[in-house]
């Protein structure tokens, strides 16, 4: 039998590593758990906004995020381009972190490793396991249970975090069916890597047009003649479309702006979908007795923009300051962790709410966008939560 862990982290993507390598730090006894080995790819639209790099380079990464810029793996960002349904365009410049810090284009393979590595130097266990639930004491989270080298393993701790993304058996296991997410408050979307094509570089592309509102396809470079495209729908306008993402995808090559930047020979690579919760739905847990949920798992997604990474960085650092304090003080249960709940909904709900108004708004109706893209100026609401909520 393994000795009790103070804390297990379920998923090693940007909001687990970054949890535990808070935790760590702190001294600790955290085991990051994943069922990949890394590096390994994760399905995104790969931006990263500033805020996330420097909350990341003042835990000590930067010597590491300047050393994937260097090698080509992540892709410095000057600005966006925004497009209306009839062809209006908004350009607008990023602006620097407080710190400095520059936007990126960086694939999952490499930024999520940059992150698990870094958790393992701060003194964090990588274990690869495949985790079915939480393991359960009288209805208090006692540990986690899984399948770790095909075989059947329980590992108890003192606080679980999940940290397993939208299909989190951790918050599957612990939110009641009813408690989910709704489909107006979820999102479905197609990522590809596309190789040939003329990218804007240094700049990330948004296409809003009246076949995919309220969503939008994407054009993120990751390298010259490179970028990750795709396009993204809430889930219950797709449902309604009757058509298959894929579909989607080569009428937005076919429409004669991207169309003749296609060059001969172009190539998609590694097309993937899935799904994502947005953080706007009111009412949800992420506190239980012996657990909380940060990231992807909680449904911590602009409701907008469907980035997740600057949220999941943020529920981090909330979480693993409410686990220490909880830790301290000898009491894990829900109600003297709450409190991360309230510090979430102080960080992220205001961005949150005034993102899916857009959505439900504007982005439902093609000729109010067309007359906001063509008058709007860098510094309106809309580019705003574009500028900084990748």
């Amino acid at each position: 039998m393994e000795g009790e862990r103070d804390v297990i982290v379920v998923g090693a993507g940007p909001a687990g590593a970054t949890t535990a390598v808070y935790l760590a730090q702190q001294g600790y006894n955290v085991l990051l758990l994943d069922r990949h080995q890394f590096p390994r790819d994760k399905i995104c639209g790969d931006a990263v906004p500033a805020g996330a790099i420097e909350t990341l380079t003042q835990l000590g990464m930067g010597d590491k995020i300047k050393q994937a810029v260097a090698r080509g793996e992540l892709y410095p960002l000057q600005g966006m381009l925004l497009v209306s349904p009839k062809g209006y365009k908004l350009e607008a410049d990023f602006h620097k972190g407080k710190a400095g810090g520059d936007s990126y284009v960086a694939p999952r393979i490499y930024f999520d490793a940059i992150i698990q590595s870094y958790a393992i130097e701060a003194g964090a266990e990588f274990r690869q396991m495949q985790v079915t639930g939480p393991l359960l004491e009288n209805g208090r989270v006692v540990g986690v249970k899984g399948k770790e080298n095909g075989r059947s393993r329980d590992i108890r701790a003192k606080v679980v975090i999940g940290a397993d993304g939208v299909t989190s058996a951790i918050a599957r296991a612990l939110r009641p069916k009813a408690e989910q997410h709704v489909d107006k408050h979820r999102a479905v979307a197609l990522r590809a890597y596309i190789e040939g094509v003329e990218e804007l570089p240094g700049r990330v592309e948004f296409y809003l047009y009246n076949e995919i509102l309220p969503g939008y396809a994407w054009i993120f470079p990751t390298a010259p003649d490179r970028a990750n495209i795709g396009l993204g729908m809430r889930l219950d306008h797709f449902r309604a479309k009757k058509k298959s993402l894929e579909e989607m995808l080569n009428a937005f090559l076919a429409m004669p702006d991207i169309k003749k930047r296609l060059k001969n020979g172009y190539e998609l690579r590694d097309m993937a979908t899935w799904q994502l919760n947005f953080g706007s739905q009111k009412g949800m847990q992420h506190v239980f007795d012996g657990a909380l949920l940060v990231g992807d798992a909680a449904g911590f997604i602009n409701p907008l923009t469907g980035g997740g990474i600057h949220n999941s960085i943020v529920s981090a650092k909330l979480a693993a300051r409410t686990v220490h304090e909880s830790l301290q003080k000898g009491d894990v249960s829900r109600a003297a962790m709450q409190i991360y709940e309230r510090r979430c909904h102080n960080a992220m709900w205001s961005s949150m709410k005034r993102s899916y108004r857009f959505q439900t708004g504007l982005m439902s109706f093609p000729f109010l966008i067309d007359f906001f893209v063509k008058r709007m100026k860098a510094n309106s609401g809309l580019a705003k939560i574009f500028l900084t909520k990748l």
